[in-house]
């Protein structure tokens, strides 16, 4: 008998996992998907975010199976994982609300609001780091984030516009 308190049934998962048998994602996929898109349509209103914030769950556990000690249920460890992967959708479409709002203005409303030397500092900072990502990225990822930031589309007009899945775009 294990000293973890996982049943029998999720330790052999964990091991098929761990050794890489694409049955056992499988197994493992059919077995927490609806639980965990259960769990976070509890927390997100957009079922597209929630598929993918569930998918991210799912993977980031994949990725780190290895630090799963087996301490508590698998449930409860994805549950865990989803709950932080929430956290940071909502910093992640905050920080977009803010930087990007109403583009290029949200952007000169958030760098000129230079009150001291070390606001100035940091407002060049920013300027130029937004400047220097926009420069790098790809002339049609810079026209998508342009669409959303700037010209307010969705996600599903923007895949209409550039004639790509949703997905994709």
């Amino acid at each position: 008998m294990s000293d973890s308190p996982l049943p029998e049934s999720e330790q052999k998962l964990r091991e098929r996992l761990l050794h890489g048998d694409p049955a056992a994602v499988k197994l493992f996929y059919e077995t927490y998907s609806a639980m965990l898109l259960r769990f976070i349509r509890g927390r997100v209103n957009n079922e597209q975010d929630v598929e993918e914030i569930a998918q991210d769950t799912l993977f980031a556990f994949l990725e780190g199976a290895r630090d799963f000690t087996g301490k508590c249920k698998l449930s409860t460890y994805l549950c865990s994982i989803a709950g932080h992967k929430i956290i940071d959708f909502y910093r992640k479409k905050k920080l977009k609300r803010i930087v990007f709002s109403q583009m290029p203005q949200g952007l000169e409303l958030l760098i000129s609001e230079e009150n001291d030397p070390q606001d100035m500092l940091i407002n060049k900072f920013v300027k130029e780091k937004i400047k220097s990502v926009f420069q790098r990225l790809a002339p049609q990822y810079a026209h998508m984030l342009k669409l959303k930031y700037e010209d307010g589309r969705s996600v599903g007009e923007i895949a209409k516009i550039l004639s790509v899945s949703f997905k994709s775009a």
